[in-house]
């Protein structure tokens, strides 16, 4: 088993490597509690979810961290906008980004674990950071001196001159170096703020993730993943923190940044006001058109976002629900989607039917999770499985064996990829059902001499797709294929 991932750090493909055999240690930056979460931020999450799934399929122990923001300036701002406490706003907002996450089938984390209940750990952490002269106090802030540390820039890869040019600094007149940056700000008139040894005050918002990450995984983690965004400053701005702190490096193994979302070849923010909210989309499409859209390119491209795209993906998406509706027809049955086989290695996998097409599903994940490769795969067995289904005759053992099969790698790949088919499955007996019961009154008609009110019901049946075929056993039907 060998899988590679791009790494961050180092831009470059390599294989994936853990402290421990058969044990991932995860770390997601999660959301800052102080609004709706748009999909920008679900395409993440749902992708480093995604990346969990394919993890713990290949075999991997996987312990994931993902933690909530829950004071930070946005929230403060937040909470004078709504006129109620900071409190208020993270219970509020907490509360919906939990009812997003489950509506869009991305499963929670192991640990979530909040800042504010780690203040104790963050103190003692700046205490250690300022009597290893990596940081200051001045005026009751503390902040971090990124010129004491010799490898601030090596995850975005630029010297503090390059950085001091190229980002915008916030000015304050007791930093030393224009890129310092809080590890405690001292409190302000009015707002949420806890005892320390520097004074009244709270934590800055990079210190938060350098000591929950480490409280729950230690060092070295084997995967830190987020928005491109972060990259500078939150998660430069982490491997200094932990690494100044502990000592020794490297704090993260390998590094993993999604891809950005476009509206029109423009970054989707909530400061442009051009952001789609998670909550918004699903009353448009349902979550798996959403999942499908957000898996079919690689996790680290930036996609465009537009109407003309979702409806793609909904109509190709459209095509496997349809596959799996007329397969379950055919073959008389309701297949399990919770039941995965979830292969450590694919040694055992044979080259026909399904499993062929399985491999191939496995050697495209393996490679950094490319997503495009694999829905190719299964695009291909929705194919075959359509021609196998075209090709049956009645009561053919061979070809309903081959259905089956190709029926359980569809599930066993989509299952990975966290696709529910919630309506398709659900309705699949109800719509057996019906049809049933429409050619029951049908051959009520034919045997009441009635050809011409049993010819419409054909007829009609025919117009939405369904094949109806008499034999001396009865009338057959079966979906059509493809159409």
């Amino acid at each position: 088993m060998s899988i590679r991932v791009y790494n961050t750090l180092v831009r470059k493909v390599m294989p994936l490597e853990t402290s421990e055999p058969g044990r991932v240690l995860m770390y997601t930056c999660g959301p800052t509690v102080h609004n709706y979460q748009h999909i920008g931020n679900f395409r993440t999450f749902m992708w480093l979810d995604f990346i969990r799934r394919y993890l713990e399929y290949r075999g991997y122990e996987v312990t994931y961290v993902m933690n909530y923001t829950d004071i930070e300036d946005k929230i403060i701002d937040r909470a004078h906008i709504e006129g109620i406490s900071t409190e208020a706003v993270t219970t509020k907002y907490s509360a919906a980004f939990d009812e997003d996450m489950e509506s869009l089938g991305i499963r929670r984390a192991d640990i979530v674990p909040r800042a504010t209940r780690h203040i104790e750990e963050m103190v003692q952490a700046i205490e250690g950071l300022i009597d290893r002269g990596f940081a200051y106090e001045a005026e009751g802030d503390v902040w971090f001196s990124v010129d004491a540390f010799d490898g601030y820039g090596k995850l975005s890869g630029r010297s503090l001159d390059e950085m001091r040019a190229g980002e915008r600094v916030e000015p304050h007149a007791s930093k030393r170096h224009p890129l310092d940056f809080a590890l405690w700000k001292s409190a302000k008139e009015d707002e949420p703020s806890w005892s320390s040894p520097w004074g009244p005050g709270r934590p800055g918002w990079h210190i938060e993730c350098s000591v929950m990450s480490t409280k729950y995984l230690g060092m070295p983690i084997d995967i830190h993943g987020g928005g491109a965004d972060l990259m500078f400053p939150h998660h430069e701005n982490e491997i200094a923190q932990a690494e100044a702190l502990a000592g020794t490096e490297p704090f993260v193994t390998q590094w993993m940044h999604c891809g950005l979302v476009q509206m029109d070849s423009t970054k989707m923010s909530k400061s442009l006001g051009n952001v789609v909210l998670g909550r918004d989309l699903l009353e448009r499409f349902p979550p798996d058109v959403f999942r499908y859209w957000v898996l079919m390119g690689s996790y680290r491209i930036q996609p465009i976002f537009s109407d003309a795209v979702m409806s793609d993906a909904a109509q190709s998406y459209e095509r496997w629900a349809r596959f799996l509706l007329s397969a379950t027809s055919a073959l008389d049955e309701m297949p399990d989607v919770d039941v995965v086989r979830r292969p450590v290695d694919d040694e055992g996998l044979g080259d026909n039917d399904g499993d062929a097409f399985l491999r191939r599903f496995i050697a495209a994940m393996d490679d950094d999770f490319n997503s495009a490769a694999a829905f190719a795969a299964i695009h291909d067995l929705v194919g075959e499985g359509n021609r196998t289904m075209e090709a049956m005759h009645a009561g053919s053992d061979e070809d309903r064996s081959k259905l089956s099969r190709l029926v359980g790698s569809f599930l066993e790949m989509t299952s990975t990829m966290g696709f529910r088919f919630e309506s398709s499955t659900a309705s699949s007996e109800l719509v057996a059902s019906l049809i049933e019961y429409v050619l029951e009154l049908r051959a009520q008609a034919r045997s009441e001499s009635a050809f011409d009110r049993a010819d419409a019901i054909r007829s009609h049946l025919e117009a939405m797709g369904i094949s109806v075929e008499d034999t001396p056993e009865g009338a057959r039907w079966h979906l059509k294929i493809g159409e």
